[in-house]
C-alpha cells in the first residue's frame, strides 16, 4: 500500500474480490497488490482451460519479485464463467484483449462489478475510461451504462441493478495524461500535444519482445499504440455533456455522452518506441496551451507539484501521496532511479522548460505494471467503494 490516507474509512468491511487472467503478468501484480490490501479479499482465480482444476502454484509460471502469497498457491484456479465468482463484489480483470470482450461481457450480465485492464471495451460510449488520478467523475455514466445493457447472449434488453465494466487506460497513456490534466487544470484547455515515449519491454507482456530484437536496439513502432494514445488522451481529459435525444415514441430523453475534447479541440501527436527498459515508460512531451500568453516552466512546475487527485482526497488506500513528483534534477526522471517512487502509483516529471516550437516541454515516467496497469484497476475500484457505487 501507498503512504496515502490508509487510516481512514476503517469501517469499510472486507470486500470479496476475484482475478480474471490470474496466471498473466498483470494478473500476477493483481494478485500481489490484493493479498495486502486493507479491504479487498481474494477470494476466486481465473484463467484458462488449461489451468482451471489446478492449484495456482502449479498453473503460473511467476513472474514477480516477490514469492507467490502463501495464501495464494494452494487457491484452485477456476474457468472464467461467471458461477465460482459468484461471492464477490468486484472483478479485476487482467485478460488478454483476445478473449476479454466476451468473458468480461458475461460477468456484468451476471450483475459483477468488473475493472478491467484489457482495451476491448475502453471506446465504448457507455464504458468509462478511468485514469483514477484524473477523471473519476466519467464514473457517473455507469446508471447509463446499467439502464442501457442488453444481454450478451439473448440481445434483449437487461436493465442491471450492480453489474458494469470500468476499464483503465493504455499503460503510456496513463502516464501522460496525469501531468495533462494538472496543466488543465491550472490554465485551461491544451491545444497541441507531441508526445514520443520510450515503453519498457514489461509492457508488452510475457514472453514479450525477442531478446535479439531488443538487446542493444530500439524499436520504433508498437502495433496500435500511437492510435490508442491520440484517442485515449481525448476520453480522458474530456468530459461528459447532456444530450438530448429523440426516442422511436417522439420523447424526447437526455443521455451522457463523452466530450471527448471537442468543445475546446485537442491535437495529439504521438510516436511510441520499445526499448531496453524492464519497468518504467519514459515520455517526452511537448505541449502548446490555448491560452495566451502561456505559463512560464516555474510555473507550471508549481501547478505540477501542487495537483490533487479524487483518489487522494477520498482517502484511497492504494493512491500515491503526491500524484506528481517534479525533479529539479538536470537527468531526472530515470527508470532506474524512480519507477519504485510510492509503489509505483504516482508519476516522475522532470526537465520543465520552454519550447522553442510549442510553449512547454518535460519528461514524464510512469511504472508500467503499477500505476499503467494493475494499481490503476485498484484504485478505480477503491473510488467506487467510496462513491457508494460497488453495494456489498
Amino acid at each position: 500500500m501507498s503512504q496515502s490516507s490508509v487510516h481512514f474509512h476503517r469501517d469499510i468491511p472486507k470486500i470479496p474480490v476475484g482475478v480474471l487472467g490470474a496466471t498473466g503478468t498483470v494478473g500476477q501484480r493483481f494478485i500481489v497488490l490484493l493479498c495486502s490490501h486493507p479491504w479487498f479479499v481474494l477470494k476466486a482465480l481465473g484463467a484458462s482451460s488449461r489451468s482451471a482444476g489446478k492449484p495456482y502454484k502449479d498453473a503460473v509460471r511467476w513472474k514477480q519479485t516477490t514469492p507467490i502469497p502463501s495464501g495464494v498457491s494452494a487457491m484452485i484456479v477456476h474457468d472464467c464463467v461467471p458461477e465460482p465468482f459468484k461471492d464477490c463484489n468486484v472483478v479485476f480483470s487482467g485478460l488478454d484483449s483476445d478473449v476479454a470482450g466476451d468473458i468480461e461481457a458475461s460477468f456484468r450480465a451476471a450483475e459483477l462489478a468488473v475493472f478491467s485492464n484489457a482495451k476491448n471495451y475502453r471506446r465504448d460510449p457507455n464504458v468509462p475510461l478511468i485514469v483514477p488520478l484524473v477523471n473519476t467523475i466519467h464514473l457517473t455514466i455507469l446508471p447509463q451504462q446499467q439502464k442501457l445493457h442488453i444481454h450478451p447472449l439473448t440481445r434483449e434488453p437487461q436493465p442491471l441493478l450492480r453489474g458494469f465494466i470500468v476499464t483503465n487506460a493504455n499503460c503510456s497513456t496513463t502516464g501522460v495524461v496525469i501531468p495533462l490534466a494538472a496543466l488543465e487544470r491550472a490554465f485551461g484547455p491544451l491545444e497541441s500535444l507531441v508526445i514520443t515515449t520510450m515503453q519498457a519491454i514489461s509492457g508488452a507482456g510475457y514472453p514479450g519482445v525477442p531478446s535479439l530484437d531488443i538487446l542493444d536496439n530500439v524499436v520504433p513502432y508498437i502495433s496500435g499504440e500511437e492510435e490508442k494514445i491520440e484517442w485515449e488522451t481525448l476520453k480522458i481529459l474530456g468530459g461528459i455533456i447532456d444530450e438530448e435525444t429523440e426516442a422511436i415514441d417522439g420523447k424526447k430523453e437526455k443521455f451522457k455522452k463523452f466530450d471527448m475534447h471537442t468543445t475546446s479541440p485537442l491535437r495529439v501527436s504521438a510516436h511510441c518506441n520499445r526499448v531496453p527498459v524492464i519497468d518504467g515508460h519514459t515520455e517526452c512531451v511537448s505541449v502548446r496551451f490555448a491560452k495566451r500568453p502561456p505559463p512560464s516552466p516555474q510555473q507550471v512546475r508549481e501547478a505540477l507539484a501542487a495537483y490533487t487527485s479524487d483518489a487522494q482526497t477520498l482517502g484511497c488506500p492504494s493512491a500515491p501521496t503526491r500524484t506528481i513528483i517534479v525533479h529539479e534534477e538536470a537527468d531526472r526522471p530515470q527508470p532506474r532511479l524512480d519507477r519504485y517512487h510510492q509503489e509505483g502509483a504516482g508519476v516522475n516529471v522532470g526537465r520543465v522548460r520552454q519550447c522553442p516550437v510549442f510553449d512547454i516541454k518535460f519528461v514524464v515516467l510512469s511504472n508500467n505494471v503499477s500505476i499503467g496497469a494493475a494499481t490503476s484497476s485498484i484504485i478505480n475500484a477503491e473510488v467506487a467503494v467510496l462513491k457508494g457505487i460497488i453495494q456489498f
